[in-house]
């Protein structure tokens, strides 16, 4: 039995941490892990050895941070790695063991937060996974990725150059959030449509930490479950990072995490091979729960998961020329700003997906849909489908999309069938089936159903679920077709009972023609759902058509206790209704910023600076909408992502200020000015940007000295320019030693500068421990502290 076959049939035990053993074993300050396959192989040898002898059946090899962006001799020193831990496998006779090639976190943020193109993380993978696979890989680990943008880059890069299993787990903070906002569903989501092997928890939190999250998760997926959670949190004791859990602690733990389903298992930071060989000797007798299919037709985007069940799911129709001629003209005029508008609006009125069809023969579809794709996700939160009836189109859209997608569509024609199957078996969605095929729509609601099983079976054939399917049974003009209406609901309750399907409809195709277009509609609308309809394609902006649906929620029990109606409908009857923006009316810089709208930012700062001065514009514009923005971060109600396009685009709102102050000959004045660096020996600077950003948005001048800096380097810049404040960075526990000694360095010579640091690896008693002054628990914590220094 291979480890394809073996992943969710045997329990199978990964080993514990690397650097933080090696560290134990005299790694010098700085040093760079994986340079040792070259200059100590015999260090990383005895490493996996030792977790080989405490039972462990997979080996990750010592590449974590093997990358061309890294290192010049990437494909050596990765060849180096897996051939050292082949031979610790193969020269002690260990049998039926494994090498997986460990690849982490590129340490760069992808577009739009950051600097890095899809196309540029894809081929950074590709490089690695390509010099991996050659020099005999059996899998491969992706571990401690927070960014599931990052995550679809490397599973394609690795899937479509190798055949290598895939195993890919990902970081959460204690609330259950990665860096980039998804929690774990939300990841699980879109791991599970790229249809890796394996998908877990790695890295962040200890086992107590990460119980919660390991619950919602298997409960959710039907893939198997890896779990390696850190030793406990970390602490310094006489100078060395230690952790605070037991290897008799760890093994109680994981044995828990067995029991309820997890069927890999293995340690992450600061565990050893002790860990390992108390949790393989508690555990090797338990047989996980089987691995079961659960039937949840869910859709993601990068922070959100939408699941298609007995509430109806609102699908903003907007995004859609037909029948728009102002659209048709933005479309024409590469009117981004158009689409950009519709989709917060739309996100505003309460639509949970949002549909984006740029179909238009006066333009290239392929190039406008992956424009309007990019820029839509980095603007709202909501799941899109796609909408196309072009395959190239989907392709090229599927592959950019952060998440797992609607798709629309598919139709019972062989031709289309062949075409658009491999593309969503590929990269992962829920399809829109139509009920129509090579002769048209039928007229009976029996001869939908016959299509809709016809697509299902089909479907099979591509290892597409019948939950990953979602049937429309096409909604026909009534004023035409008049006595077919009553069949496309027919069909409806028949895909339902019959098939056990969830169904789809545009439904303000019904009324096209008529008078009181409202009334068909809200009519039709309450006899679908009442049919069957689980997801409807309409104008989120009708207060009709929502009024329907949540009257709909409440007498169908949906709505407990009738909370959100109730929350909706009982207000005193002079109370002002919440006003939201129309298509056509241009949003106030407040609300661009809020929103992340870059691209309106600073046409529409320069417009407001005629009649409106610029601090007045700061102080009661820029100032107050980030504010907003940060109480929405801190209190779970944004993500990282929200923040980092809102500083954004309020960093296009203080050049426009900028540049309106220059042309009068007066200069702009910085609040303070901070240095900031991840520290010697790291290379991951993610977190480090993200602060530099925001403290530029807030009005500080930054210093960034970059990623991998010198000790002197840091205490001569704090020295030179008399800073008040510096912030240091690390992520990886081999590199935080170096955070101390800048500390301490920077000291002597600058006693009166104070200091903030951040990272993964910290925690606020650990940041004390090594001298800073202020722990910085996020981004935004940082900015408040360096606003307090410089009040």
């Amino acid at each position: 039995m291979n480890i394809k076959e073996k992943i969710g049939n045997t329990l199978l035990f990964f080993d514990g941490a690397m650097g933080s053993v090696l560290q134990s074993r005299g790694l010098k300050t700085g040093e760079l892990t994986e340079t040792l396959n070259l200059t100590s192989p015999d260090i990383i040898y005895g490493v996996h050895l030792d977790y080989l002898s405490a039972g462990a059946d997979i080996i990750s090899a010592n590449t974590f941070g093997a990358y061309k962006t890294k290192y010049n001799n990437v494909e050596e020193i990765i060849s180096a790695g897996i051939n050292i831990a082949k031979r610790a496998i193969s020269e002690n006779d260990f049998k039926d063991k494994y090498v997986a090639l460990d690849m982490g976190s590129v340490g760069k943020l992808l577009k739009p937060l950051g600097d890095l193109t899809f196309d540029e993380c894809y081929d950074i993978f590709k490089t690695s996974a390509l010099a991996g696979e050659k020099a005999g890989a059996d899998l491969v680990i992706l571990e401690t990725l927070s960014d599931t943008y990052e995550a679809k880059a490397a599973i394609l890069a690795i899937r479509e150059n190798t055949s290598l299993p895939i195993i890919c787990t990902m970081t959460f903070d204690e609330k259950g959030t990665a860096l980039t906002g998804a929690d774990i569903i939300t990841a699980a989501t879109l791991l599970e449509s790229l249809r890796v092997d394996a998908l877990g928890i790695n890295c962040g939190l200890g086992p107590v930490q990460t119980k919660f999250i390991f619950d919602k998760l298997i409960k959710y997926t039907s893939t198997p479950v890896l779990v390696q959670p850190n030793a406990g949190l970390p602490k310094i004791v006489d100078g060395i990072t230690t952790y605070d859990i037991t290897p008799d602690e760890f093994a109680l733990h994981m044995s828990n995490f067995v029991k309820e389903g997890a069927w890999l298992v293995g340690g992450c930071c600061g565990t050893t091979p002790e860990h390992i060989r108390k949790t393989v000797d508690m555990c090797r007798n338990i047989t996980p729960p089987p691995v079961t299919e659960k039937n949840i037709t869910a859709l993601s985007s990068y922070s959100k998961t939408v699941i298609i069940d007995k509430k109806p799911v609102i699908i903003g129709e907007r995004i859609n020329p037909t029948g728009k001629k102002k659209f048709k003209e933005a479309l024409k005029e590469n009117n981004m700003n158009y689409i950009l508008n519709e989709a917060v609006t739309q996100a505003d009125c309460g639509a949970d997906v949002l549909d984006v069809n740029v179909g238009l023969p006066e333009i290239d579809e392929t190039e406008m849909m992956v424009k309007a794709i990019e820029l839509v996700q980095s603007a709202v939160d909501l799941p899109l489908q796609i909408d196309s009836s072009t395959p190239e189109v989907l392709e090229k859209a599927l592959r950019i999309y952060n998440g797992k997608p609607l798709v629309n569509s598919v139709n019972g024609k062989q031709a289309v069938m062949d075409a658009v199957f491999p593309i969503v078996q590929k990269y992962g969605g829920v399809l829109v089936a139509l009920a129509l095929d090579e002769d048209g729509i039928p007229p009976t609601a029996e001869g939908r159903l016959e299509i809709a099983d016809k697509i299902i079976k089909n479907a099979e054939k591509y290892g597409i679920k019948k939950k990953d399917l979602i049937i429309d049974t096409l909604t026909l003009t009534v004023s035409a077709q008049q006595s077919e209406a009553k069949e496309t609901l027919r069909a409806l309750s028949m895909v339902r009972d019959d098939l056990g399907m969830k169904t789809v409809l545009g439904v303000s195709n019904i009324s096209f023609g008529l008078p009181n277009r409202s009334l068909v509609n809200t009519t039709f609308l309450a006899l679908a759902l009442h049919s069957g309809l689980s997801a409807c394609i309409i104008n989120p902006m009708s207060q009709p058509m929502i009024d329907t649906i949540n009257a709909y929620n409440v007498l169908l029990d949906i709505d407990k206790n009738c909370v959100d109606y109730i929350e909706k409908y009982s207000v005193p009857a002079d109370t002002p209704q919440p006003k939201h923006q129309k298509k056509d009316e241009p949003a106030d810089l407040k609300t661009i910023v809020v929103k992340g709208l870059q691209n309106s930012s600073y046409e529409c700062t320069m417009k407001l600076l005629e009649t409106t001065e610029p601090l007045k514009v700061i102080d009661e514009y820029i100032v107050p909408a980030l504010d907003e923005v940060g109480d929405g971060y801190e209190k779970g109600k944004m993500f990282l992502p929200q923040l980092i396009m809102s500083a954004e685009t309020a960093k296009s709102a203080f050049a426009a200020i900028k540049d309106h102050l220059d042309s009068l000959g007066v200069s702009s004045e910085k609040k303070g000015t901070i240095a900031m660096a991840t520290v010697a020996g790291d290379i991951h600077d993610i977190g480090k940007n993200i602060v530099c950003a925001l403290l530029e948005n807030y009005g500080f001048e930054v210093i960034d000295l970059g990623k991998d800096v010198p000790v002197e380097t840091i205490v001569n810049t704090v020295s030179e320019k008399s800073l008040k404040l510096l912030g240091l960075s690390a992520l990886m526990t081999t590199t935080v030693v170096n955070m101390e000694k800048t500390i301490e360095e920077v000291r002597k010579t600058s006693p009166e500068c104070k200091i903030m640091v951040g990272g993964a690896v910290l925690n606020e008693d650990y940041a004390k421990k090594i001298g800073a002054d202020f722990y910085g628990k996020d981004a935004l914590a940082s900015v408040s502290y360096a606003q307090k220094i410089f009040s």
